[in-house]
């Protein structure tokens, strides 16, 4: 699909350009991110060191026990690339703490309180830093909802958010992201031998395609099985989509006043500066 292909060097002034504004704009000059191993988060730590200068980055990588040693390697070799500050901060013994009182807890229980947890560390280190969290879940992510509510879709700002993982991929090339984390399959790393295409049941490159269309160009179900698509797999995507819209919005507010807060008082974040 066209529509898929970013001009990289446009959207690397436009992202670069909005992570210094915005971070700016509230009266800091640092940002924190959790640096996973994976291609999304090293996006990010690139735009954010050529947005903010390297020595205001600080990247918290936060491995669990199971977490596949490859993950803290391709972590140090990013920060190291563009020069930020690193720090490692196992949570293992946070999340066993918990869980030792919920043994029988399954891998999605574990996987949940564990991107929370690492959400926390990073939430207590911009207090620590006086540094805005940046998020680093992108499009296909949030819209399939394949993310931590409070977990890692938790941030002050996201420069990625508006990337499918396609232009994730195209955009890493173009900032220079090493190929071992480029070409790495992409997991959230939550268990051992876990990948996301596996546990989602496609690949990114099909599921962005269908979802170019079926968001940007808003394509009816017919238009989209007339374009090719396999009918099973346009209702699985858009039923996650439409199970998971609780987790793009802000909580719902129970309505009992003439202005209620994200309905009818309105207001852009810097409102009032």
């Amino acid at each position: 699909m066209a529509g898929l292909t970013a001009n990289t060097t446009l959207l690397r002034q436009i992202l670069v350009g909005f992570v210094r504004d915005e971070v700016h704009k509230v009266g800091i000059r640092k940002a924190v991110l959790g640096l996973s191993g994976g291609i999304d988060s090293a996006l990010v730590a690139f735009i954010a060191a050529e947005a903010l200068g390297p020595k205001n980055v600080h990247a918290i990588c936060m491995p669990y026990k199971s977490s596949n040693p490859e993950s803290e390697v391709h972590a140090r070799l990013v920060a190291e690339a563009c020069g930020i500050d690193f720090t490692v901060i196992p949570i293992t013994p946070m999340v066993d703490a918990y869980f030792d009182n919920f043994p029988s807890a399954d891998n999605m229980r574990r996987g949940n309180k564990m991107a929370r947890e690492r959400m926390t560390i990073l939430f207590d280190h911009s207090a620590l830093l006086s540094a805005l969290v940046l998020g680093t879940s992108n499009k296909t992510e949030l819209l399939l909802g394949y993310g931590t509510l409070y977990g890692d879709m938790a941030s002050a700002l996201n420069p990625i958010g508006d990337l499918y993982k396609t232009q994730v991929w195209q955009l890493s090339a173009e900032m220079g992201v090493p190929s071992a984390v480029i070409e790495k399959k992409p997991s959230a790393d939550l268990w051992a031998g876990q990948t996301d295409e596996e546990e989602l049941g496609f690949t990114y490159n099909q599921v962005d395609e269908l979802l170019g269309r079926m968001v940007d160009q808003r394509l009816s179900r017919d238009e989209l099985i007339k374009a090719g698509f396999n009918p099973e797999f346009v209702d699985t995507v858009y039923g996650k989509i439409q199970n998971s819209h609780f987790k793009r919005r802000l909580p719902v507010i129970a309505k009992v006043s003439n202005r209620t807060i994200d309905r009818d008082f309105r207001y852009s974040r810097d409102w009032g500066k």
